[in-house]
């Protein structure tokens, strides 16, 4: 975290100034004990709990279900704090309209082609639900799961630990796998995620955070002035079907050149053949860093007039960067407004969609024996 952040919230403690919506007053260093309240039942009264967590400045709300980031709230550049994170306030929505706000998703996050891969000569249908694809998991994925939730508190970092057991044949998937997600708040208010998983069987797993990000405020409109930049000189071009075509194409020259930080809505509207199909950007950019043994900073998003920054860092080689093209008005979130087109974007660091079809991609075959490890870690700034 930057010093004229810890600046920034060390002044609003000291002038007491009140949180939006977790109450109280903001605080420079010193994590909370991770606080649950129910939030809602399922129709088959399964109980779904509510986490707050609060550490650096930093504050979480995180369900168990789905894993999701109900909100995250930080300050702008004169303290005032402000839920950056898409979402509803009911369990309802979630269950029924949400598309994947917030959400950790599985086993396989972004597409795979009509559904269907092979694996060790053996060929699997996987749960169709996007066209002729399989997106994000399958129609019920890790986002559409409860999830085994233990708080933790660790020196200055507080956090939580998320526990889900896909078992061998779920939405179409080889192998029991066993998954684990950590979710941790660092005393600089940092957002840390590391996944891990195993499995019985040789299967296919990518996993992610499908967290909707708007710096300026959910529901306070859009993120085209929001700018950007992602350490990527080439990213994968698709087809129809939002289905990589295989080509790792060039971003120079394009709007997909973001190599240079550069308001979102400067290109989002041109008439490239990719952004007219994807109806703006939805595309997997292919980090110039690859495959890391640490977590490397790949992107940055700022929002000029609150002042809020976030940084991106991950080991993983790729990351999705989406513009919220089908928000159309017709969910609506805490504050009471609605999302359109362009009001929210996403930031997934991941494999390479359609991966278990695209030999030359990095594989993401996991096999008994091995563990999945990979880390994410955001860092905000004001």
């Amino acid at each position: 975290m930057e010093l004229n952040r810890r600046t920034v919230i060390a002044g609003a403690a000291a002038a007491g100034m009140a949180a939006t919506t977790l109450g109280g007053t903001a605080h420079a260093t010193g994590g909370r004990k991770p606080v649950k309240t129910l939030f809602g039942e399922l129709a088959d009264g399964t109980k779904v709990h509510s986490w707050s967590l609060e550490n650096g400045g930093t504050r979480l709300k995180v369900l168990s279900w789905g894993g999701v980031v109900q909100s995250l709230e930080i300050p702008d550049r004169r303290g005032r704090y402000a839920n950056v994170s898409a979402g509803f306030d009911n369990l309802a929505d979630y269950v029924a309209k949400t598309p994947y706000f917030g959400a950790l998703i599985g086993r396989y996050g972004n597409r795979i082609g009509k559904g269907k891969f092979t694996l060790e000569g053996k060929n699997y249908q996987l749960s169709v639900n996007d066209g002729e694809q399989s997106l994000h998991g399958g129609s019920q994925g890790f986002d559409k799961r409860v999830w085994d939730v233990e708080p933790f508190t660790k020196g200055s970092d507080v956090g939580l630990h998320l526990y889900y057991t896909s078992v061998d044949g779920e939405m179409g998937y080889p192998g029991t796998l066993r998954t684990k997600v950590t979710y941790t708040l660092t005393r600089h208010g940092d957002w840390r995620i590391d996944y891990e998983a195993t499995t019985d069987k040789a299967t296919v797993v990518n996993l992610t955070s499908h967290v909707y990000w708007n710096l300026a405020g959910e529901g306070s409109g859009t993120i085209e002035d929001h700018e950007l930049y992602i350490a990527a000189s080439r990213y994968t071009p698709t087809d129809a079907g939002l289905i990589p075509t295989g080509e790792l194409a060039k971003v120079a020259g394009t709007p997909f050149d973001f190599t240079r930080a550069k308001p979102i809505g400067r290109d989002i509207r041109t008439s490239h053949p990719q952004l007219v199909t994807a109806k703006g950007f939805d595309h997997n950019w292919v980090l110039d860093k690859g495959i890391t043994t640490r977590p490397e900073h790949v992107a940055t998003l700022r929002d000029p007039a609150s002042g809020r920054s976030l940084k991106i860092a991950t080991n993983e080689p790729g990351l999705q960067f989406y513009s919220g093209n089908f928000l159309d008005g017709t969910l609506t979130g805490p504050s009471g407004r609605t999302y359109r087109q362009g009001d929210a974007l996403c930031l997934e660091t991941q494999h390479f969609p359609d991966s278990p079809n695209k030999p030359k991609f990095p594989s993401t075959v996991l096999r008994p024996g091995q563990t999945y490890r990979t880390t994410t870690i955001h860092t905000f700034g004001c």
